[in-house]
């Protein structure tokens, strides 16, 4: 399964997994379809299934389009999204299961971004594979999502299943927020020197205009501090002993950075 990288509108990424034995191909978050389309037509394939992870339309805006140019093709969205992913079949709920290109993915619930939110997980399939995980605007790399419909405690419950991955496992984001996200860590974590050494890296990167995703879970699990709400020191550093406490003033910080 190859993974091809799709920049869209002014910061999203959509991701085309391409099958090549087969010439098929899924899209995941469809933010538009006219990328997606030029993608498709470069390598000759027949798409045949989209997998939204949630409702928002720079998340679902190129669903109608590409389902009128492949009318074959499957929908995939939460249970909890029904109503609001447009051309939805298949309802997916916590440990469903997703094949493609004779890979399985786990479907984790991951609420708190929206109501409705959910990820595809594929784990490797040989010792040098990486796992890769879909995560729509749940994790981003250095940062997570705001919270428009679910609670804190929602938000460390979804991020502790993702957390729970294997450090080898790429995390395939659906926003370049990096930069960004990675200056606000430093001002609740500027002692971390893997932190510091991540942004130098980054900064040279988005100076070269090149992308930051996919990023590895085992980096985000150690300069990303919205999975580090049990730290002690980000827990000194917003005052709180208490864990979902720890998350939510951080998330309250980063919302006025």
């Amino acid at each position: 399964m190859q993974v091809h990288q799709i920049s869209a509108l002014s910061d999203n990424y959509i991701f085309l997994l391409h099958d090549r034995k087969q010439n098929i191909a899924a899209v995941v978050d469809p933010a538009e379809a006219a990328p997606v389309l030029r993608v498709l037509q470069m390598l000759n394939a027949e798409l045949v299934a989209i997998f939204n992870t949630h409702h928002h339309h720079d998340h679902v805006g190129g669903n109608q389009q590409l389902m009128a140019r492949f009318p074959q093709l499957c929908v995939y969205g939460g249970a909890e999204d029904r109503g609001r992913i447009p051309g939805q079949e298949v309802f997916l709920t916590e440990g469903s299961q997703v094949t493609f290109a004779d890979r399985v993915a786990e479907v984790f619930f991951v609420p708190g971004h929206t109501r409705a939110h959910i990820a595809y997980y594929f784990p490797p399939t040989t010792a040098d594979e990486t796992g890769e995980l879909f995560c729509g605007d749940t994790l981003f790399a250095g940062g997570c999502g705001r919270l428009f419909e679910g609670t804190p405690t929602q938000m460390v419950d979804s991020l502790g299943k993702l957390r729970n991955l294997p450090d080898n496992t790429r995390v395939w984001c659906a926003h370049e927020y990096t930069l960004k996200n990675l200056q606000f860590a430093l001002t609740v974590d500027g002692t971390n020197s893997d932190l510091k050494a991540r942004f130098d890296r980054v900064k040279m990167a988005r100076d070269r205009h090149q992308p930051t995703v996919p990023s590895m879970l085992g980096t985000e699990k150690q300069t990303n501090p919205f999975l580090r709400w049990d730290d002690p020191l980000l827990q000194s550093a917003v005052k709180s002993q208490d864990s979902i406490q720890t998350f939510a003033r951080l998330r309250g910080m980063k919302d006025r950075f």
